[in-house]
């Protein structure tokens, strides 16, 4: 079969635009990590239950631990968790114990990076140190070079750090 030079520019320029956006789309993550003083068992626990969440991180939440499964979170105490305080994820995947990934599809009404963050996606990871000490690395993809992106990356390089400082002193 011969293409035409028309056809062959055609596929060309949609080639570049789909390079162009994967490489648009997959710029470095922000990746944060801590060692925390527990064992693995624990904080899994603290990570994927309603008692642990609210323990360190939200002051309200349900999760329906499953691939497809809704975590709905927010910062308020009176929130319904649909409401415009509340935020969703979608849980994409977990491993118990070592893995546990997710994508935010729900942000509250005043969340400044709406369009940002519907192309991200997170995933923790769990490694043991030893028998009393677990390394939680935290990987937040799908950032991109516009400026929405750019600003909201910052505001996730602090964001998370300030969420692992917290499960960090859950187990002090």
């Amino acid at each position: 079969m011969r293409l035409s030079l028309t056809r062959v520019a055609l596929i060309a320029v949609g080639l570049s635009i789909a390079v162009g956006s994967i490489k648009s789309a997959s710029l470095e993550p922000v990746v944060t990590e801590g060692l925390v003083n527990a064992s693995i068992a624990d904080v899994w626990k603290v990570l994927t239950t309603k008692e642990g969440i609210e323990s360190w991180m939200v002051m309200k939440t349900d999760i329906d631990l499953r691939p497809g499964g809704l975590w709905r979170t927010s910062y308020s105490k009176d929130s319904s968790l649909d409401d415009d305080a509340a935020i969703h994820h979608l849980i994409l995947a977990y491993d118990p114990g070592r893995m546990l990934s997710y994508r935010t599809i729900k942000v509250p009404g005043n969340f400044p990076f709406p369009t940002a963050i519907q192309k991200t996606w997170t995933v923790v990871y769990l490694e043991p140190a030893d028998e009393t000490h677990t390394r939680v690395t935290v990987h937040m993809l799908g950032f991109g070079d516009d400026e929405e992106s750019r600003k909201m990356r910052a505001f996730f390089e602090t964001g998370n750090k300030i969420s692992l400082d917290n499960l960090l002193k859950r187990f002090r």
